[in-house]
């Protein structure tokens, strides 16, 4: 079966990520509305729930979503704290290295640190389906703050460069929150985010 890639709303404008066929799938930043991400993943197997950072927001529904398939929950060594504002009592069961690789409906997802958002932030890059989940390192409108501030704007900005705007023009970008785009897009803009800095 051709693997696919489905979009889940969670409350707070928050895009969960649903990746695989008819038989299984991963699940990708599952927001706060578990019940929500399990009716749409139905009765495929969920192989793993994988975090890109770990504000709560975006990993709040992590261990119910990985504990009905008793999956394991990856997240980076270096959002630790973060997620434990969301799970004080649990810990991710994968800490995510650059270059890791998760498979799922004979597609791989891969590992990129992209840092700045959060110590942590990773994206996932899917190069049989043209796509990247970027979380919050960057959405359409440029990179993402957190609660209106940019904890490492150059740092975030540096990610992307170096590893998102290398990736093929036409890959297409799933972030954490509002409408999907491009990388060409994102490279048409890079120099004027650079330039207008941290707003």
């Amino acid at each position: 079966m051709t693997a696919r890639i489905e979009r889940v709303a969670s409350p707070g404008a928050v895009n969960a990520w649903i990746v695989g066929d008819d038989d299984e799938v991963i699940v990708i930043d599952p927001g706060s509305d578990a019940a929500g991400v399990l009716d749409a993943v139905g009765d495929r197997e969920v192989l793993a729930v994988i975090c890109t950072h770990g504000h709560a927001g975006h990993v709040a529904a992590a261990v119910p979503v990985a504990d009905r398939d008793g999956v394991p929950v990856a997240l980076h060594r270096q959002d630790r704290l973060a997620w434990r504002e969301a799970h004080p009592d649990t810990d991710a069961d994968i800490e995510m290295e650059d270059g890791g690789t998760f498979e799922v409906a004979d597609v791989s997802l891969e590992v990129m640190g992209t840092p700045g958002h959060t110590p942590g932030s990773v994206c996932l890059y899917c190069e049989e389906l043209g796509a990247v989940f970027t979380g919050d390192a960057l959405a359409a409108d440029g990179p993402v703050p957190h609660d209106g501030e940019f904890p490492d704007f150059a740092g975030q900005l540096t990610a992307i460069g170096e590893h998102l705007l290398i990736l093929p023009p036409g890959t297409r970008v799933f972030p954490g929150h509002g409408e999907d785009t491009t990388i060409a897009a994102a490279e048409k803009n890079f120099d004027a985010w650079f330039s207008a800095g941290p707003s």
